[in-house]
């Protein structure tokens, strides 16, 4: 193995694993969704504890009460849950692979990059990445879908076509079938070479993406934005932050076309058991993903 898959087992000291260190257990708090702010406070207590104790190893039952005195109750219980499962991920010998769907801006690249980092893991990608290397390949004659975007996908399709009264809708999916030809292909490499990887992107689509694997630890969830105020005022954040690199104006005049994907989305991901998490706090939502992968890791290391 070339990489690391995910995180380095818990530093708590003694003899059967590695050192105490507090910058390494900030990072591991940090991956069961604690804030990075919130996750050093506690690795600070810890270490300040160890010291009083003249202690060298720290077991999870004195971090818990120490978590009780840095963290609320709630957020104390939870955390330590949360870190015992990160214990079955650090053990289970599968990569990992976190397929993480959503309509246009709903912040759905902006949690998987995080999750990737809190994770340890070195491999994220889009499906809008993997969308513009075909289109160096394919000309829009031979496959015109993926020259437009996913919201935009209808202009792609062909005179006989384009009448129909959702063609919004078949463009989109007419995208997403040419685009998983791609994704199946990069995930495929990454698994055979046993490398975790996060894969994100609208063209995601529960069921229409094999996630049924022996070989790895799949995780699948849908970014969703219900308040569509609030997702509007998604485009006007990127736009700020990009000096305009994304035209504000082409996501906001599809806003119909994007509010009807990420519906078709919810709807498939309730057909297909597909937890969907609303992403009013990027705190809450990056919690709810990373919980996901533990509590699925947990799950394998039951069986």
């Amino acid at each position: 193995m070339s990489e690391r898959r995910y995180l380095a087992p818990l530093p708590l000291g003694g003899l059967e694993g590695p050192p105490w260190s507090k910058g390494l257990m900030t990072r591991a708090l940090a991956a069961t969704g604690l804030t990075p702010t919130r996750a050093y406070d506690l690795a600070v207590r810890a270490d300040l504890d160890m010291q009083d104790r003249r202690a060298h190893e720290l077991d999870l039952d004195r971090l818990a009460e120490l978590a009780g005195e840095v963290l609320s109750e709630p957020d104390a219980g939870r955390t330590m849950r949360r870190l015992r499962r990160l214990q079955a991920l650090q053990q289970l010998d599968l990569p990992v692979l976190l397929l993480v769907g959503g309509a246009t801006g709903t912040g759905k690249s902006t949690l998987a990059t995080e999750a990737a980092h809190r994770l340890g893991i070195t491999r994220v990608t889009s499906t809008d990445f993997i969308r513009q290397t075909m289109r160096a390949f394919f000309s829009r004659e031979f496959m015109p879908s993926v020259h437009f975007s996913s919201f935009e996908a209808e202009l792609g399709l062909t005179h006989a076509d384009e009448d129909v009264a959702d063609a919004s809708l078949l463009g989109f999916l007419d995208q997403t079938r040419n685009v998983l030809v791609g994704v199946e292909a990069a995930i495929d490499r990454s698994l055979t070479e046993g490398w975790s990887m996060v894969l994100e992107g609208v063209h995601i689509v529960p069921g229409m993406i094999k996630v049924d694997r022996a070989d790895a630890l799949v995780v699948q969830c849908v970014i969703a934005i219900s308040d569509e105020d609030a997702h509007r005022s998604h485009f006007w954040v990127r736009d700020s932050t990009t000096d305009g690199l994304r035209p504000l104006e082409k996501y906001l005049d599809g806003m119909p076309e994007i509010r009807m994907i990420q519906d078709v989305l919810l709807d498939r991901a309730q057909r297909f058991d597909v937890p969907v998490i609303e992403n009013t706090s990027f705190d809450e939502a990056i919690g709810e993903m990373l919980d996901l992968v533990l509590t699925g890791a947990e799950r394998l290391a039951r069986v």
